[in-house]
Formats: C-alpha cells, sequence, structure tokens
C-alpha cells in the first residue's frame, strides 16, 4: 500500500510514495536528508523552516520502524555525526574489509556508509545480523 506525502522543497512541490524512500538521515542541526526513489536527488527537510513537513517525515519513520514487516527492515546507524534510519532489504550489497569494516550504499544516492565494529558495535552488529538473516551468509 502506498504511502504518498506532499513534500515542498526549493519552491516546489513533490509527492512522494514513502514507502519506496529507504534511507533518510538526520543531521545534528536538525535538517532531515531523504533521496528520490529511482534518482539521486536529496530533499532536505528544515524544522525551522518547513516544520509541516518535518513533521509528516517524523510520523513516517516512527511508523516505519515501529512495525517490522517480512518485506522491510529498519535500522538506525549513527554515522560521521548522522543518524541513518535504512531500510536494509534496499541496500544490494556489503563489502567487509580486512580490518572488519562493512560498507554498503545507500540506494538512490552514491553515499556509502561504513561501520567500524570497534566504534559503532551496536549498529555494527544489526548489519551483521541482516545479512546473516537475509542471506544465510557471515561476514
Amino acid at each position: 500500500m502506498a504511502y504518498w506525502v506532499k513534500v515542498r522543497y526549493e519552491r516546489k512541490e513533490y509527492v512522494v510514495n514513502f514507502e519506496r524512500v529507504n534511507a533518510f538521515c538526520y543531521e545534528p542541526n536538525g535538517r532531515v536528508t531523504f533521496w528520490l526513489p529511482d534518482s539521486a536527488i536529496p530533499i532536505v527537510v528544515n524544522p525551522q523552516s518547513n516544520l509541516e513537513d518535518y513533521h509528516k517525515i517524523l510520523d513516517y519513520v516512527e511508523q516505519a520502524t515501529g512495525v517490522q514487516l517480512e518485506n522491510t527492515y529498519w535500522v538506525k546507524i549513527l554515522y560521521e555525526r548522522n543518524e541513518y534510519v535504512i531500510n536494509l532489504t534496499s541496500i544490494s550489497s556489503f563489502c567487509q574489509e580486512p580490518n572488519g569494516r562493512i560498507t554498503f550504499w545507500l540506494p538512490d544516492s552514491s553515499i556509502p556508509i561504513i561501520i567500524n565494529p570497534l566504534s559503532n558495535p551496536d549498529s555494527y552488529e544489526k548489519v551483521l545480523n541482516y545479512i546473516h538473516k537475509a542471506t544465510g551468509y557471515e561476514l
């Protein structure tokens, strides 16, 4: 079932199916970024200038992460001072380096997420558990 939301960004209006958005990024300054599906275009919503759309995003993320469906696996990952909320089922490849770090790339974006087992053990375990559950492989 689609979850369509109307969002204003840079004097344009977008109607976006949030069920196709696979990652949200919360920055320390309060801004939230997501990438349009099938595109690398980031939409950045600032609560100071667009509180209504900001709350739409928060409501959707809370709803999506609160109930795990069989075709979603949402996790929160802290990376480079930002908090990412990512549907891991949308990730198509994972890479583990000799030092143990795991890298994957956000869909609809070119942003790599690199998780270190020492500096981010909770997120690291979540990703490892997902990889094993989804693929049967252990990294």
